[in-house]
């Protein structure tokens, strides 16, 4: 429904509830200009109906628009030559004519505190940087869709947000972040019905919000959800933007192929692009996110390295938890009175609320002697080039381990398994993962050999 049909609905509603002498005086003159998000812009014709519509009339007139509509509307009113002179509310379609920014990150959706400068980068989310500042240097010109995927916590909302804050600060792009929650919300209200019964449907309203944009940026799409009514919405919005060379950013905690409850046209979609996997961090870039986080915070004690060494032993596998278990020892510290953060301390006070990832300590030497006990082949076989297949897959096996068990890097790892690079590490991790998650008898292989290692 247009703004005109929007209108035209309301006074119509307006009539039935006013005698004749008030609608004219007040209403029959007045005009419906703007209606934008939660903003509402009517043309008046004298200063007295601005202020006798704001005190007197502004309950009946939000009650009916969100009958219509769905929305609690801002209501302003102004005379016609102010409209025209201040140019109150640009529309959008003279806002991309006239190059007119859009850089607004409260617009766009966007936390302003995600940004590149912030990103604390390491081997397991280098590559996963890398790309996302060319994609925020480049929009629409570059691995399109860019789909960033790991597990939770690892910092993906924090690297698309970063994408979108640098093309707000740096352009006059048009950004919209999302949640797949706040776009399913969005698309259920797509039938709503008013007060009457009548079937409200606001498509336009819709359309612009999704498509009349230059980036989209989706967090969480693997909760898309199951309807095809949904999925089907987002597949003909991904069309829409991409055929216009729109940049379109997506997350997930799996990758495309792995998101087995969508539309196999949507994870087709998805693949077309460029897809870039977070993994956990390593020890050295969980001890530096800890350094980041605890200059950042406005916090006079000086916590001890051994300090920083525990939390980060003890948080192995996310970004959320080791900041999370940080600001739980600084609270400790201050409510306990205490200038220096210690061991002992940092002990104390994430006693009970942090399980570690494992109670034992392993290095990737003893990981290759049990891998290859267990699949019955030499260690040098694993650090050999052969590519067999009796070979190869025990030897993926064993860098997975090495990286899951040890605070090793990935060039680290490489090296120990006959000098490779880095990207093979974490392909052969990724790989893996992958299939441990599709394969119950892989994943218990997995796990019976973690159990040697104890």
């Amino acid at each position: 429904m247009n703004i005109d049909n929007i209108w035209n609905k309301f006074l119509s509603i307006m009539k039935t509830k006013l005698n004749s002498l008030s609608y004219d005086t007040w209403f029959s003159t007045s005009k419906l200009v703007e209606l934008n998000e939660e903003h509402a812009v009517i043309i008046v014709p004298t200063i007295a109906h601005k202020k006798h519509l704001s005190e007197s009339y502004i309950d009946i007139i939000s009650d009916i628009f969100n009958s219509i509509t769905g929305t609690n509307f801002n209501f302003e009113f102004v005379l016609e030559n102010e409209y025209n002179n201040k140019k109150i509310t640009v529309k959008k379609e003279e806002e991309e004519e006239l190059g007119v920014p859009y850089n607004s990150s409260e617009k766009a959706n966007l936390n302003p505190d995600y940004v590149f400068e912030n990103f604390i980068v390491g081997e397991s989310n280098r590559f996963a940087q890398a790309t996302a500042l060319a994609v925020a240097e480049n929009p629409g010109k570059m691995y399109n869709p860019l789909f960033i995927y790991g597990n939770s916590g690892l910092g993906k909302t924090h690297l698309m947000q970063a994408i979108g804050n640098y093309i707000v600060k740096n352009t006059n792009k048009r950004v919209l972040y999302v949640t797949s929650d706040q776009f399913i919300n969005d698309f259920l209200g797509l039938n709503k019905k008013d007060k009457d019964g009548t079937n409200f449907d606001y498509v336009d309203l819709f359309k612009d919000k999704y498509r009349n944009i230059d980036v989209l940026i989706i967090d969480d799409i693997q909760f898309l959800g199951n309807a095809p009514k949904t999925q089907n919405e987002f597949f003909h919005t991904f069309n829409t933007l991409y055929d216009d060379k729109k940049q379109i950013i997506i997350s997930s905690d799996s990758s495309p192929d792995d998101l087995k409850h969508l539309e196999d046209r949507l994870r087709t979609r998805f693949n077309w692009g460029l897809k870039v996997n977070i993994f956990p961090p390593d020890n050295d870039l969980r001890r530096e996110i800890l350094r980041k986080k605890m200059a950042n915070m406005d916090f006079s004690r000086h916590i001890s390295d051994d300090a920083i060494d525990y939390i980060a032993n003890m948080c192995p596998s996310d970004v959320r938890s080791l900041e999370g278990a940080l600001t739980r020892v600084c609270a400790y510290s201050t409510i306990f009175f205490q200038e220096e953060i210690t061991l002992d301390l940092t002990i104390e006070a994430l006693k009970g609320t942090i399980t570690p990832m494992t109670n034992f300590k392993n290095d990737i030497q003893k990981i290759q002697r049990v891998v290859a006990e267990h699949y019955n082949v030499s260690v040098e076989d694993l650090k050999s080039k052969k590519r067999v297949a009796t070979i190869a897959f025990p030897r993926q096996i064993a860098i997975y381990l090495s990286r899951q068990l040890t605070d090793e890097s990935f060039p680290k790892i490489g090296i120990e398994f006959g000098g490779r690079d880095h990207s093979t590490v974490m392909h052969s991790c990724d790989k893996i993962e992958k299939e441990r998650k599709e394969n119950k008898q892989l994943d218990n292989i997995i796990n019976e050999i973690i159990s040697k290692l104890e």
